[in-house]
């Protein structure tokens, strides 16, 4: 994935917009020179601990995934989400007809590059699927998963669990940052105004990256350009 210095994510910004989101794109290598391997799944990113960064996940026994893990554990995750599609005539420059205007793509996607541990003991896996069931349905009673007892306890067997040691991060914000804050300001009103399905995330973004940049002005195309629009923003 190509990142220029102006899209690169800082690490807070990442941290805090992975550990809102939980379902991504597991790749593996294939084995023996095999097309990559991609399974969609969810997962569990806790940054409540940034000294020990790590992803919890779990798939089926039968997955063909396994195989390719076993060759090489070596994993990317990949998370998109916040995206659109730009309009040309949205980013035609003053000046310039708006039929001459490029279009492009709005974007936020974090890569995590991650060393796999599978996980098959069946106290371990129990564990996992503890952690993500309070992660994902808080506020659903469901009954303990307890390695051979019922009702959850016999199914341990079918799956297998992953723990993704976090070795990089590959972190893009896209939201034409070297642009002007004038042209951003008014692509986020079009978005508004359109109002697709995916347009107020896309849209929620574009302006957080944009106050972010504070007084950098335009076309911070620099490396201090690309930094003044990284700037950490709780949100």
């Amino acid at each position: 994935m190509l990142i220029h210095p102006w899209d690169r994510g800082a690490d807070d910004e990442w941290r805090h917009w992975l550990a809102r989101r939980d379902f991504g794109l597991l790749a593996a290598n294939g084995p023996d020179g095999a097309a990559p391997v991609l399974v969609p799944t969810h997962f569990l990113f806790d940054d409540s601990d940034q000294d020990s960064d790590e992803v919890l996940l779990h798939l089926a026994r039968p997955n063909p995934v396994w195989a390719a893990i076993e060759a090489n554990p070596r994993l990317t995750l990949a998370v998109t989400d916040d995206y659109a599609f730009v309009p040309g005539p949205w980013r035609a420059p003053d000046g310039t007809p708006p039929e001459e205007g490029v279009p492009t793509s709005y974007y936020a996607s974090v890569h995590l590059v991650c060393c796999a541990t599978v996980v098959d003991d069946p106290a371990e896996k129990a564990a996992l699927l503890d952690r993500q069931v309070r992660r994902f349905q808080p506020d659903t009673a469901h009954r303990p998963i307890v390695p051979g007892q019922a009702p959850f306890g016999r199914m341990l067997s079918g799956i297998r669990g992953l723990r993704l040691q976090i070795t990089e991060v590959l972190p893009k914000f896209k939201y034409d940052d070297k642009k002007p804050v004038e042209l951003q300001t008014e692509v986020a009103e079009r978005l508004r105004e359109r109002d697709r399905p995916r347009d107020p995330g896309a849209r929620t973004q574009l302006l957080r990256r944009r106050d972010a940049r504070g007084d950098a002005g335009g076309d911070a195309s620099g490396a201090d350009g690309g930094a003044a629009a990284t700037t950490p923003v709780a949100y």
